[in-house]
């Protein structure tokens, strides 16, 4: 199954280095930003290997990227560790996002059409409605303006 992200890289965190059995190894976690709906979430993802450390090193903190990533889970004493490792990384050019942002327009005027007139976004803010002035014997009456 393949994986993909449309995002914005938020945070670069330091390269780790290391030395295993296997010999040296290094990784580097990164944190992104995607919106879903309206809100923003940020995940913290990471590659791991020089040669995909140098690659994330192509982009800097505020670029739109597009990430292939695999998702794994691992259980060490009886909790759980889930880990998003992006396997490439690429640029998301400009006309790539025009269509998503060509198709926002049209679907807002359908939530605009519901909302009442003098309330839509944008719109100046309604005018307060002055009451009448009423006369003390508007308010009273005479015993005579009883209905029974």
């Amino acid at each position: 199954m393949a994986l993909e992200l449309e995002c914005q890289i938020v945070r670069k965190l330091n390269v780790q280095n290391g030395t295993s059995a296997r010999g040296p190894w290094c990784k580097q976690e990164f944190i992104v930003e995607y919106r879903d709906g309206n809100f923003p979430n940020t995940v913290c993802m990471n590659v791991w290997g020089e040669d995909k450390v140098n690659d994330l090193a192509r982009f800097n903190v505020g670029d739109n990227v597009k990430i292939s990533l695999n998702l794994s889970s691992r259980e060490f004493n009886g909790r759980w560790y889930t880990d998003i490792r992006a396997w490439r990384i690429e640029a998301v050019t400009a006309a790539a996002q025009q269509p998503a942002a060509q198709q926002a327009p049209a679907q807002a005027p359908a939530y605009q059409a519901s909302v009442p007139a003098g309330f839509a976004p944008g719109s100046a803010a309604p005018q307060p409605v002055e009451a009448p002035v009423l006369a003390a014997d508007d308010i009273v009456g005479s015993a005579d303006d009883l209905p029974f």
